[in-house]
């Protein structure tokens, strides 16, 4: 295994040390997959339409459902004030990172990312906040699949069971080496939750709430209103894994289209869906949006929406073990061939990511709560932050040094500001989740472990 890491850090050592010197470009580094005609898996096969497709999947999933209570607590207009500017950030950010993964195409998460941009501990900790929120977004849609699994069973069967038979069916879903096996699930995922959200509008536009209350803009304290912006913050949270996309497109220069389809559909995506559900519910709008329509409705948008959460959660736990996988046998016979030794750990890998989250969505009460902290602490940086970091240090390194940030001023400035705007997210989110917390603590909301 040391071998294994000392084989994975020479290939960063290699282009670390090289681009030292801020007036030196550095040489061009080995891919992070090779492909020869003799493998066994072949990992850069993704056109850019099924990146896309798969990052809706993954993003347009849970966070669509909690934007219409945004609008309860802010207003119709700053919260689309806010979706839309998110949406646009976001795709700045997206191109951010792809400019950086081009420049560097043996990166292959936000781990190898941070090893050049400050070494080894860096990298660490990026590597493993990488997983933690893979992890937690798997838990997340776990409790997705066991709420609508609890709905249309009218609550008949308990709910730790039900989280039980929802991480099976999301093992399965992980277990493909490669993501090309995922990607047509991800034109089905896709599919099912615009479905699921069309549908939701029909129901509400069918059966609107009496005497419902809507407003243009809503006066809140910062601590009420934080926590209505963190929904469509991090219903952008996508980009710490487009690394791990990127490195399996055929032609990684496609990476902006996708990112493009992706920003350009959730944003308009979540416009629609957050005003006609908020028009017809009004104040008393549920998160998810689904528990505001009548039963029958209900159950037929989670549904829907069941293949979402299945698939979605699967690409997440496969996110977390991919990572750890391509770290230990990256430029091994056992990335690219059947080796017994390669099959094991892949499949411990995918379990242990799956059952993580089981355990943490049963065992811990707060754990609701704890998805919203890793956001804050690893979401804000990985959508937002982290691509001004990129940008300054490609700009340093491959434009002439401190020289370079002068001359481009503009998008120097644009860089800080991106840094500072992650900063913020970051403290501010994990503060409002660290309150909702202690006040669900204080209110007697907080459950018991192991328990339907």
């Amino acid at each position: 295994m040391a071998y294994l890491q000392e084989k994975s850090n020479d290939k960063l050592d290699i282009e670390r040390d090289s681009s030292r010197n801020g007036s030196e470009k550095p040489p061009v580094v080995a891919d992070v997959f090779e492909e020869s005609p003799d493998n066994d898996f072949h990992y850069k096969t993704l056109s850019w339409q099924f990146v896309a497709l798969l990052m809706i999947a993954e993003i347009v999933s849970n966070g669509m459902l909690s934007l219409p209570s945004s609008l309860a607590v802010v207003g119709i207009v700053p919260a689309l004030i806010l979706i839309i500017f998110l949406g646009v950030f976001g795709l700045f950010t997206a191109k951010l990172l792809v400019d950086f993964k081009l420049n560097h195409p043996n990166v292959h998460n936000m781990g190898d990312a941070g090893y050049i941009l400050g070494g080894p501990v860096v990298r660490e900790i990026l590597g493993l906040g990488t997983i933690i929120f893979a992890i937690c977004g798997t838990g997340s849609e776990i409790l997705s699949g066991q709420q609508a699994l609890s709905v249309l069973s009218n609550n008949g069967l308990c709910a730790m069971y039900l989280v039980l038979i929802f991480s099976a069916a999301v093992l399965v879903v992980a277990l493909p080496r490669t993501l090309d096996r995922l990607s047509n699930l991800g034109l089905v995922s896709a599919c099912f939750i615009t479905l699921a959200g069309l549908l939701a509008m029909i129901a509400a536009g069918r059966n609107p709430v009496p005497g419902r209350v809507i407003s243009a803009t809503i006066q809140s304290n910062f601590f009420t209103a934080f926590l209505a912006i963190t929904n469509p913050v991090f219903s952008y949270a996508g980009h710490f894994m487009f690394f791990i996309l990127i490195s399996e497109m055929r032609r990684p220069q496609d990476a902006m289209k996708a990112a493009w389809c992706l920003q350009g559909f959730a944003t308009v995506f979540y416009c629609i869906f957050a005003i006609v559900i908020y028009v017809y519910v009004g104040n008393t709008v549920a998160s998810p949006a689904f528990l505001s329509l009548p039963p029958v409705w209900a159950k037929i948008t989670f549904g829907v929406a069941l293949g979402n959460f299945l698939i979605a959660g699967g690409l997440y736990s496969h996110t977390a073990a991919k990572l750890v996988f391509v770290r230990f046998f990256r430029g091994t016979r056992h990335m690219y061939k059947h080796t017994v030794v390669g099959w094991s750990v892949w499949v411990v890998l995918c379990f242990l990511a799956v059952a993580i989250a089981f355990v943490m969505a049963i065992a811990v009460p707060v754990f609701s709560y704890l998805i919203g902290i890793s956001a804050a602490l690893f979401a804000s940086w990985y959508t937002y932050g982290l691509a001004g970091f990129f940008w300054l240090h490609d700009a340093y390194h491959l434009e002439g040094g401190f020289p370079a940030w002068r001359r481009m001023k503009f998008q120097t400035t644009l860089a800080v500001l991106t840094i500072v705007a992650g900063a913020f997210i970051c403290v501010a989110g994990t503060y409002v989740s660290i309150k909702l917390i202690s006040d669900a603590y204080r209110d007697g909301l907080v459950g018991k472990p192991f328990t339907c």
